[in-house]
């Protein structure tokens, strides 16, 4: 597939550089943050947040969701540290899978969430309706069956390769080209650009409808707003380059024109985009602060057994970095506009 692969000066890869050093660094910072705020925040949602509402079974699948891609990024780092993949074919496929079902997983969970919130705003008489848990469960089990029809082909396409005396790895963007184009662009349109669409048109019509009924300053349209601009955060910076460099990365691979130089270019841009996209695990842990469900006041009673605990300096600082909120006696519950 590589078919310009060359040491000549024409061809620098910077790409190969790209996944050794940066790679490793990257998913190692995310799965250390994924961990311990995924793992807290399912224990906050576990213990003192029943019985959970329908948003709250929607974030909790969430959690669910980013743990299953967190705890398969060990594998990618000892992989890229050492450029040589030992666990099989079958274990490359699985890791490989549990990013793309992590990712539109996760797209899907905060798309449910922005209508179940659409509609308890714009439409509040159908509020009380879409509390009920039924709803919440119905939901989580449909976006785990659609991504697990979206992602499922994946495993059929995604391959490990032998150079030299390595095994690699294959990403799902580095696979034949001509097998997985118009599949990638499937997951593109209806993964992806979809969902954004609703989750825009969410918003805005929210938005429309607080800035019409609210103060300016009450917490809630406040809350609102940061919780807007959060999901947009999520959407657009860590997804959108993702998807572009991706579809550049298939195409530069299909074309029999591209020269190398271009080709590793478009490899190491999309190399970068990679973990960016993997970000949106930790922009979720802020969301679960801004979701209406009382989360940083319940995280702050589960904490209060701990307090005299001397914990790790670095840990007490990503813990502090993830939920920084002030403290339960100088918090007051605000209206959430939240199902």
């Amino acid at each position: 597939m590589e078919k310009h692969f060359n040491g000549s000066a024409d061809c620098y890869t910077i790409d190969l550089y790209i996944k050794h050093h940066y790679l490793p660094i990257m998913y190692g910072v995310i799965f250390l943050v994924g961990v311990v705020g995924n793992l807290l925040a399912f224990t906050v949602y576990l213990v003192k947040l029943r019985p959970w509402k329908s948003s709250s079974i929607i974030m909790v699948n969430l959690v669910v969701a980013d743990l299953l891609y967190t705890l398969s990024l060990p594998f990618l780092v000892q992989f890229y540290a050492t450029m040589n993949w030992t666990l099989g074919e079958f274990m490359c496929r699985f890791l490989r899978f549990c990013f793309y079902f992590n990712l539109y997983g996760s797209i899907l969970f905060l798309t449910c969430h922005s209508i179940f919130r659409y509609i308890a705003v714009v439409h509040p008489l159908k509020a009380a309706q879409i509390q009920r848990k039924r709803w919440g469960i119905t939901v989580c089990l449909a976006v785990w069956a659609i991504s697990l029809v979206e992602i499922g082909p994946m495993l059929s396409m995604i391959t490990t390769k032998k150079k030299g005396n390595t095994t690699v790895c294959l990403d799902f963007a580095s696979n034949d080209p001509n097998v997985i184009w118009w599949y990638g662009w499937i997951l593109t349109v209806l993964g992806y650009l979809v969902p954004l669409v609703v989750v825009c048109f969410c918003y805005n019509r929210i938005g429309n409808t607080l800035g019409i009924s609210l103060s300016a300053k009450r917490p809630s349209r406040l809350r609102t707003q940061k919780l807007t601009v959060m999901i947009l955060v999520v959407f657009i910076v860590c997804f959108l380059p993702y998807h572009i460099l991706r579809v550049m990365r298939v195409h530069s691979l299909r074309s029999n024109t591209t020269s190398c130089l271009y080709r590793r270019g478009v490899n190491a841009a999309y190399t970068l985009s990679r973990p960016l996209a993997g970000l949106n695990i930790v922009f979720n842990l802020a969301l679960y602060t801004l979701s209406g469900d009382k989360f940083q006041q319940a995280f702050y009673i589960t904490m209060e057994p701990f307090e005299e605990v001397q914990l790790a300096p670095s840990l007490n600082l990503l813990i502090r970095l993830i939920w920084n909120q002030p403290s339960p006696s100088a918090t007051h519950v605000v209206d959430s506009y939240l199902p």
